[in-house]
């Protein structure tokens, strides 16, 4: 587990920002950025119930929105997240080798964290309140939703 530095409370208020973007949509409150040279490169939300998709959670809509980017500069980026990132995103992130993740909250939702780990992946999770409350009330209201789409637990994780 990696050590959170004086930026990360920042990005992380941007991941913030989108997941309230998304909860405003009607979506699932997630979000995310893509930072690389402190600077960030693509920012998303989960936008899987306003598109219709089952791929387009915040972390693969953030690298989407980044463009393709050189592969030295996935190799330099930090990924902040507001939920614990599943299996697909995982894959997403180990495929790209982002090396370094800050997840604001892996209490609601522990995703695939064992797997990024395994692969060198230097996690940090900050466990914001406001990242779990957004969630929580999302669940609280949209129950069937998140059981169809969270599956009770990732097979990943």
């Amino acid at each position: 587990m990696g050590e959170p530095t004086a930026q990360d409370a920042a990005f992380l208020e941007r991941a913030v920002a989108e997941a309230q973007r998304g909860a405003s949509e009607g979506g699932v409150p997630v979000g995310s950025v893509l930072v690389v040279d402190g600077r960030v490169v693509g920012a998303g939300r989960n936008r899987s119930m306003q598109l219709g998709s089952v791929i387009r959670h915040a972390e693969t809509d953030a690298l989407e929105n980044a463009g393709l980017l050189p592969a030295e500069a996935y190799r330099r980026a930090t990924l902040y997240t507001t939920l614990s990132p599943c299996c697909m995103c995982a894959g997403a992130i180990l495929w790209y080798r982002i090396g370094r993740v800050v997840v604001g909250d892996s209490q609601t939702f522990r995703g695939a964290e064992t797997l990024l780990e395994g692969h060198g992946v230097e996690l940090v999770r900050l466990e914001s309140a406001i990242c779990g409350d957004l969630l929580t009330a999302f669940i609280e209201r949209h129950r069937e939703h998140w059981n169809a789409i969270a599956f009770g637990a990732d097979p990943c994780g």
